[in-house]
């Protein structure tokens, strides 16, 4: 969840660790203290007085000074910071109830100590399939983090590692190629671990701002921008859906290679097997830059085998940069892209279709999604539950297995020529709702994002399908889209786009307009052209309730023209709270939109929400 949605559920004092945070990282003066000024200079009461949005704002351009300041908790060891961050990242887990959370950091205790304890077998055991050499990258790793860590007791102070000796522990880490998961199997070998109360968990979590936690419904939220944050703090270079895409368009030899070098077992099914490499914490730059790789393999057939992964079986094509390292890179970028991007691929009403259709068919798939995610409601296959866990339609087809994908393919007459879920994706886009969710780019007539969102239009074509989406939207608000009237109305020279007929003769005139501009800026061509639909639809007796104006956006010189005319009651409306206050209606308990709330001239779209939410 984005964490200005998070913000808005929350109350002020539920934000106030956070904002605190904020706040004092602005009071050092970081490097976007000029951006953040700029931000700030509309209220003079300071970061709590900010609106949500430009909290958030505000949060990303301090993003690797929170990211540096919760690096500093580190150096407290024994915090098991390590272990609850771990949690926390997992894909799924950013939004959990305080019972389950204590659940999973239970199970994370108990797990731990039981691969310690296999780990140390391991390394006693001479007939192991841990090789020597890694056995002896284990003992060196250990022998010195002991040293850092029961130097002192020898000198009669309390146990601890200091930042010196941690940084020189971390470093040994990283030419060790040790994977996060090794790493932490071998700190807490030496390290005291023990289960602290969920309350002093959560408030410590919640005291360095990398949680949110709602007393109200118990329940722990963690924005999305903060779990990518955290992830570059665990060395974690992408989120778990994309490692796992990864791996799944990897060969069982290779898989066995990683499962070899890293201490897994070889034996394990092959999707068990990806399961326990993603949990290892094996870098996903390390895993690209070598361990893919047959030995002997050059640095051309490297960047070749890497090129051909990406275009055949990822579908990445021209992957930039020229060195492995920038090739990689690139990739990773790529994976960032699509995980900040709120593009779902399909529509909403789509999405819930393949879900349906996917239960209808794969009824294990519910778990198999509870399970991966680590999802504690008992059904979890709802579209808009799912995009709160920044849960995508693709990150659920990697899940099923080939085999399964195309029982599903041949059940639901999807297309069965060339790859699966592309054929999958396209079966399930329903154009209309896909254009819904893209009303404003269309409003901006913007053709490479409507592209980017697999929308394919002429831009000559881009003005009318404003007019129909803007129609739909009038009729899923409960309007009476009376085109016979308007038809009757119209003559060859003036030509109303939209006429709401609210009956006893009484209309409201619609007229939509897309631009590329920033800043609608025409008010006398507008103001003419409506004067002229006013005078048509009094002169056959109707009465106008209200005139609007559909807009990507309108400029302040075009708003205070508005407000001087006293000639039309018009009323200005931008193309996305339209969008917004069609989404809240749907929810809410009218049947037919209350238009006296379209009041404003420019109109209220925080004012509207809440009418509607009552």
């Amino acid at each position: 969840m984005k964490l200005e949605k998070i913000l808005d559920k929350l109350g002020s004092i539920e934000k106030n660790s956070f904002i605190k945070i904020i706040d004092n990282i602005i009071s050092k003066k970081p490097s976007s203290i000029k951006e953040i000024e700029k931000i700030l200079s509309s209220t003079d009461k300071g970061l709590k007085s900010v609106d949500n949005q430009n909290i958030s704002n505000i949060f990303s351009l301090t993003s690797e000074d929170f990211l540096n300041q919760i690096r500093c908790e580190f150096q407290e060891v024994t915090s098991q910071l390590d272990i609850l961050i771990d949690i926390i990242i997992r894909d799924g887990n950013c939004i959990m109830r305080q019972d389950w959370f204590s659940r999973l950091y239970e199970s994370e205790i108990k797990n731990l100590k039981i691969r310690i304890k296999e780990l140390n077998n391991e390394l006693e055991n001479e007939k192991s399939e841990l090789g020597e050499e890694r056995k002896r990258d284990y003992r060196i790793y250990r022998s010195c983090l002991s040293t850092a860590y029961n130097n002192d007791a020898l000198n009669n102070r309390e146990a601890k590692i200091t930042s010196d000796e941690l940084s020189i522990i971390l470093t040994l880490a990283k030419e060790l190629q040790l994977s996060q998961e090794e790493v932490k199997l071998i700190n807490y070998s030496i390290l005291p671990i023990k289960k602290v109360d969920i309350h002093d968990v959560i408030n410590s979590l919640k005291n360095i701002g990398v949680i949110f936690y709602s007393k109200k419904d118990n329940t722990i939220y963690v924005a999305d921008e903060m779990v990518r944050i955290l992830r570059k703090l665990r060395q974690k270079d992408v989120a778990d859906k994309f490692y796992r895409r990864t791996l799944k368009s990897l060969k069982e030899p290779i898989l066995n290679q990683i499962a070899k070098k890293h201490n897994i077992d070889r034996k394990l099914d092959y999707s068990v097997k990806i399961e326990e490499i993603i949990n290892s914490g094996i870098s996903f730059k390390s895993l690209l830059t070598t361990d893919i790789y047959k030995e002997g393999s050059t640095l051309t057939d490297k960047k070749k085998h890497l090129n051909e992964l990406c275009e055949s079986s990822l579908n990445i094509n021209n992957l930039k940069g020229s060195t492995l390292e920038e090739k990689i890179s690139s990739l990773v970028e790529y994976f960032e892209n699509v995980e900040k991007d709120e593009k779902v691929g399909i529509s909403i009403d789509g999405f819930d279709k393949m879900l349906t259709e996917l239960n209808t068919s794969l009824p294990a798939l519910n778990k198999l999604l509870k399970n991966k995610f680590e999802l504690q409601d008992e059904f979890v296959m709802k579209a808009d539950f799912l995009l709160d866990y920044n849960i995508k339609p693709r990150d659920i087809l990697d899940l099923i297995v080939k085999t399964d994908l195309s029982n599903f393919i041949k059940d639901n007459g999807i297309k069965q020529r060339g790859d699966d879920i592309a054929n999958i994706m396209e079966h399930y886009k329903d154009a209309e709702n896909l254009y819904l969710e893209n009303y404003a780019n269309v409003a901006y007539r913007d053709l490479n994002l409507l592209k980017e969102n697999g929308i394919a239009i002429k831009e000559s074509e881009l003005g009318l399908k404003f007019e129909e989406l803007t129609k739909v939207i009038f009729s899923n608000l409960g309007f009476n889209v009376d085109e016979k009237s308007k038809q009757k109305l119209n003559t060859n020279k003036d030509m109303i786009d939209i006429l709401l007929n609210l009956g006893n003769n009484e209309v409201i005139i619609v007229e939509c307009k897309t631009s590329k501009e920033k800043g609608y800026n025409k008010f006398s061509t507008v103001s003419r052209q409506l004067k002229s639909y006013q005078k048509l639809a009094l002169h056959n007796d109707l009465r106008i309730i209200k005139i609007l104006l559909i807009a990507p956006e309108f400029s302040d010189d075009f708003v205070t023209d508005c407000e001087m005319d006293t000639e039309m009651n018009l009323s200005l409306i931008t193309a996305s709270t339209l969008l917004k206050i069609v989404d809240v209606f749907k929810t809410s308990k009218y049947q037919v939109f209350p238009h006296v709330l379209f009041r404003d001239i420019i109109i209220n779209e925080e004012r509207i929400l809440k009418a509607l939410n009552k």
